[in-house]
């Protein structure tokens, strides 16, 4: 179904902004079968989440407001001198607040740590890759109360990844946000220490300083530092990133980032620019991803090597944020 409506919206952009549903691209037909579905699947999350609360916490779970998704996505990926590459899965989160005041049971895919090296986390577009199977985690999450705008608000959990043996862990994290001079320019700051019983342990830090240029352009200066102990390297990126909508359900990134390795003896292991364009196909729950990129690979002696990902993905809850990037 995914990959059908892909070819479909693909062709459409021309035709349903100026006549029929201006939310979509795809015709009513498609409409038609596609929207009975996603309401089902994604009344099935919502009703999941609030009945395995209502069994560990209250009935409060029927009535207040869940973090609860499915998101299922589609990749192409092409890079000059690899192999075409493709990915099918899902990711989820059963989000599940009124066990406790502020006390949360969490159960999702892909747990943010085990995404792999921050050259991996950048090939993949967005913020979550789509978990093809292994990494389910089971955890309690105790919120912060504080604002972050305010001061630091630290939230700590603990559970298990679900696998044989059963794979334990434990994370911290810190937040802040500031408002410099209060100016246009915001830096926010999250910090993550974590450990789990296989990978071992694992530290992050990421600051974003950025600012409104005006109504349709956001300005980000992003450095990422991490560690991880199963490889017992540190990773650092610098990147520059300009987000631009074009309407209500078109939006650009143009990206320039250098991704490093190593302190003592610092080295580039690529840089890249890339320009990312993401479009709402279909009523905030269906969206297209196209993004062309020249990398300039340690591997290759820098030499520029192109690359280009494709991706559709479809998400299922009761209400849906609508930002595009």
């Amino acid at each position: 179904m995914l990959v059908a409506c892909a070819s479909l919206g693909a062709h459409a952009d021309t035709h349903h902004d100026s006549e029929g549903d201006p939310d979509s691209d795809l015709p009513p037909w498609v409409d038609e079968r596609l929207d009975p579905f996603h309401q089902s699947v994604s009344q099935w999350v919502e009703n999941t989440s609030r009945r395995i609360d209502s069994f560990f916490g209250t009935t409060d779970a029927l009535s207040v407001e869940t973090d609860s998704y499915l998101r299922i996505g589609q990749a192409w990926r092409w890079r000059e001198g690899d192999a075409f590459d493709q990915d099918l899965g899902a990711s989820f989160r059963l989000d599940l607040p009124t066990t406790e005041r502020r006390l949360r049971l969490v159960i999702e895919s892909d747990p943010e740590e085990t995404r792999g090296t921050l050259a991996e986390q950048e090939s993949t577009l967005a913020d979550e890759r789509p978990d093809r199977g292994g990494r389910l985690r089971i955890g309690i999450n105790r919120l912060g109360d504080r604002d972050k705008a305010l001061q630091w608000n630290t939230q700590v959990g603990a559970g298990i990844r679900a696998r044989l043996p059963p794979d334990p862990y434990a994370r911290v994290i810190s937040q802040r946000l500031w408002t410099l001079r209060d100016g246009p320019w915001q830096l926010e700051s999250d910090n993550r220490l974590s450990w789990f019983n296989k990978d071992g342990y694992s530290a992050r830090t990421r600051w974003d300083l950025g600012r409104l240029l005006d109504e349709r352009r956001h300005l980000r200066f992003l450095t990422n530092v991490q560690w991880r102990e199963e490889v017992d390297t540190l990773e650092f990126s610098e990147a520059v990133e300009l987000n631009r909508r074009l309407d209500r359900r078109r939006a650009l990134r143009y990206t320039a980032a250098v991704l490093g390795e190593s302190i003592s003896r610092p080295r580039v292991e690529d840089a890249f620019l890339q320009l990312r364009y993401r479009r709402d196909v279909h009523r905030g729950i269906l969206f297209l991803d196209m993004a062309p990129a020249l990398h300039f690979p340690r591997e290759a002696g820098h030499d520029p090597r192109w690359a280009m990902t494709l991706r559709l993905e479809m998400y299922f809850r009761r209400e849906f944020d609508r930002t595009l990037l």
